[in-house]
């Protein structure tokens, strides 16, 4: 009987053919970001309207809500990596946790900064230890808790092994983050955007917003890209195809 081949997809989870592919489709993501970036944030600045109650102040949310929405795609999707690497051994996938890990940490940053700038002319106060800002930075910890474990340990997969297992245990923080408005009385302002109502700003901000997310969405998976493949030469330094990779650059 004929044996079946595999999907030819599954090639690609070797890192010796998935780091040409990374380089083919990193600079077409890292484009789409910036034309992304430049309409998203002309909507936001120049086109939306004035809100009626926070005046010019709320243009932040072009930036903030996104970084915030980011900063929690992208733990889920690490975490989603690092334990498919921790369950299956597979090397690929705990380079791509890795890979993740500072561009979210770069976002949950974002988020707590850009929440601060906004919540001091809303709410007269640079913090305060609400359950949505609490909660966005224990996972903006959690990211920096992941790194420095890698960083700590010389060994890759004893490193990796570490790591899957605080980013599987911090995962639990997300929808912490995500229904912290509904399940506390907070002074956060509930969900900008929700799944079962019709949006309740001008479609300007909405589309803006919507833009502003898919450039960060675009910016991470270049970056991520990038990233990936450093790491796989640096862990892979040794095999023969990274020699030939370094000879010919």
């Amino acid at each position: 009987m004929e044996k079946t081949s595999a999907s030819p997809w599954m090639r690609y989870a070797s890192p010796a053919t998935f780091y040409p592919l990374a380089g083919k489709l990193q600079p077409w993501f890292a484009g789409l970001a910036a034309l992304l970036t430049v309409a998203g944030l002309w909507i936001g600045f120049f086109v939306a309207p004035t809100d009626a109650t926070q005046g010019e102040g709320y243009r932040i949310i072009f930036v903030h809500v996104p970084a915030s929405w980011m900063s929690m795609v992208i733990y889920c999707a690490m975490a989603f990596w690092a334990g498919i690497g921790l369950a299956f051994n597979t090397r690929l996938s705990s380079m791509m946790a890795s890979a993740l890990a500072p561009t979210g940490a770069i976002f949950a940053l974002l988020s707590l900064v850009t929440g601060s700038l906004w919540g001091k002319p809303m709410w007269g106060t640079w913090w305060v230890w609400d359950a949505r800002l609490t909660s966005e930075l224990i996972l903006f910890f959690l990211y920096l808790g992941f790194l420095a474990l890698q960083a700590a340990i010389e060994d890759p997969k004893r490193a990796d092994r570490a790591g899957a297992v605080l980013a599987l245990v911090g995962v639990v923080n997300v929808p912490i983050i995500y229904f912290s408005v509904k399940w506390w009385n907070t002074l956060h302002q509930g969900a900008t955007i929700s799944m079962t109502k019709s949006p309740s700003m001008a479609m300007t901000m909405l589309w803006g917003m919507l833009l502003m997310a898919l450039a960060f969405w675009m910016y991470s998976i270049a970056v991520a890209l990038a990233r990936v493949r450093n790491i796989i030469l640096e862990r892979e330094r040794h095999a023969d195809w990274v020699r030939g990779v370094v000879e010919n650059a």
